[in-house]
Formats: structure tokens, C-alpha cells, sequence
């Protein structure tokens, strides 16, 4: 775990290139060193259907949805908070130079008695 959801509205689509966004983030999270990389998870979810604020069309949002689990210190999920948005702000920038773009981010602590894994990957990137 973590896994970081990417929601961004549908208007960003040649404005944004997403893709890369997403790359971008998986960076800032593994260079905290605070997760290990066969965990990381970056998905960004387009939506098409959104009404925001004033309801401008141009009106556009990300939103950051950074699920992880539990044993950091507050120190260091502010840590990984501050790089993520770092990131994000940074590469999302020309995004602000209007009055009609939102970014946010949202750090959530999974229950571990209520999460549930299965994962190949780690095996394979931990060299086993």
C-alpha cells in the first residue's frame, strides 16, 4: 500500500498530459523512502460527469486521494504529503495561471483488520 488516486475533470484533456503526471508522482512518492517501490500504486480516474464552484466550463480539478497504511509517524505522512503536492503543484503550475483551476490532496490511514492484499510484484522487485 499506497496507492494514489489521481480524479481530474475531463476538460484538462490537452491541457494536462496525465500520464506523465502520474509517473511524476510515483517519483515523489518512492524518493520520500518511506514505501516500498513493489507497493506503489499511481491511477488516475478522468471524469466526465463533475460540477464545480461557479459552474464555468473552464472550471477544472485535480484531486489527490493518497490511501496508505499504518506506522508512519505525523512527521512523516506530512513528509510524503509535502513532496506529493510539491510535485503535483509543480507540474500542474501552468494549470494556475488562470482563476479556474483546484488542486487538492487528502492523506487516509487504511485499518489494517480491514485491508486485505495479495501481491506478486513485491517478491520480484525485493530481488527474491
Amino acid at each position: 500500500m499506497p496507492h494514489l488516486t489521481v480524479e481530474y475533470s475531463a476538460n484538462l484533456d490537452g491541457r494536462a498530459d496525465i500520464a506523465a503526471f502520474c509517473r511524476g508522482l510515483l517519483k515523489a512518492v518512492v524518493s520520500t523512502g518511506l514505501f516500498e517501490v513493489g507497493a506503489v500504486r499511481v491511477r488516475a480516474v478522468r471524469c466526465a460527469d463533475y460540477a464545480i464552484a461557479d459552474q464555468l466550463p473552464e472550471n477544472a480539478f485535480v484531486d489527490l486521494s493518497f490511501r496508505i497504511g499504518t506506522g508512519r509517524s505525523p512527521e512523516e505522512k506530512k513528509r510524503a504529503g509535502e513532496a506529493i503536492f510539491a510535485a503535483a503543484s509543480e507540474a500542474l503550475a501552468p494549470l494556475f495561471g488562470t482563476p479556474h483551476f483546484a488542486l487538492s490532496l487528502e492523506i487516509r490511514e487504511i485499518d489494517p483488520d480491514l485491508s486485505w492484499k495479495r501481491n506478486a510484484i513485491h517478491p520480484r522487485v525485493r530481488g527474491q
